[in-house]
């Protein structure tokens, strides 16, 4: 859809998505809470958010069995745009649905422009973020997406075994990332219309899109090769070479303390303006907000 026919100046909100608890990466460290360069990786992926001065508003979606973790160190850190935290479903999916209803029931606008991040994506840059909010100045839907330098195969099943079916030219293939960045009202009707699929399995939000909405164009916005996706612990090394050279130093090694569990304590990783908040005054700001989340996401 055409510029002239969007408004540019709506609320912009960012949804981060730590509701997962990666079996892959450790069944008893949830990986959204492990520290890599002295800061759990949830809060680098908030503090992305926050840092953005286009992102208006941020939900934090999150495994119930860590919301008492993470809502202390949201209260700790005082983050002045983190206005809920609710929690996720079984997949991820269910997450972005629980987003959306909850955006919903806030009077969210129509045509607020709502970027769909994962937790454990915690390096995104804001160069991505702000195309993505560019782009939805021209179209309803974008994604941020790294070029693969590799050859893909696209398989499928013949005889009990699986066998190439296409070589797409390597120009036309990326790797898909995060954010992926929607105008509210087209992902809530490609939800909508994906809900009543009883086959409705896809694995991240441009799939809804794409699948549900075919005829909506989704924009590629430059991602890039730091903004990893943490898997497995494999990742962490990687991760924390990526953390050091944000942070301007460090040796890069995995740091000895690798997870914060619900009876730990928590220290403030939020912006500098805060870190003077003590706990007390930053659990009654917290749900000053929450309980103005609605009336603040209705401009």
């Amino acid at each position: 859809m055409s510029q002239s026919k969007r408004a540019t100046n709506v609320p912009v909100v960012a949804v981060v998505l730590a509701a997962g608890f990666g079996t892959r990466f450790d069944p008893n460290n949830p990986k959204q809470l492990v520290s890599v360069g002295g800061k759990p990786i949830v809060c680098w992926s908030i503090e992305a958010f926050e840092e953005n001065p286009r992102v208006t508003d941020i939900i934090v979606v999150v495994n119930p069995t860590v919301r008492a973790t993470v809502e202390e160190l949201i209260e700790q850190a005082g983050y002045p745009k983190v206005r809920m935290i609710i929690n996720g479903g079984a997949e991820r999916v269910d997450s972005t649905a629980a987003a959306l209803g909850a955006l919903a029931d806030a009077g969210i606008p129509a045509d607020a422009k709502i970027l769909i991040h994962d937790a454990v994506r915690p390096f995104v840059e804001q160069r991505s973020i702000d195309g993505c909010i560019d782009a939805l100045d021209e179209l309803d839907a974008a994604t941020v997406a790294f070029a693969s330098t590799d050859t893909v195969l696209l398989t499928e099943f013949r005889d009990g075994r699986k066998v190439v079916r296409q070589v797409p030219d390597r120009p036309h293939t990326f790797r898909a990332q995060t954010p992926q960045a929607f105008r509210f009202d087209t992902i809530r009707h490609a939800y909508e219309l994906a809900s009543a699929d009883p086959s409705f399995h896809p694995t991240d939000d441009t799939r809804v899109v794409v699948d549900y909405l075919p005829d909506a164009a989704v924009a590629v916005v430059d991602g890039s090769e730091t903004n990893l996706k943490i898997t497995t612990l494999a990742d962490i090394p990687t991760a924390e070479r990526i953390a050091a050279a944000r942070l301007g130093g460090g040796t890069g090694e995995p740091s000895a303390r690798m997870a914060i569990g619900p009876g730990d304590p928590v220290e403030s990783f939020g912006p500098s303006e805060h870190s003077t908040m003590t706990r007390e005054e930053a659990k009654a700001r917290m749900h000053a907000i929450f309980a103005e989340a609605a009336r603040g996401m209705r401009r």
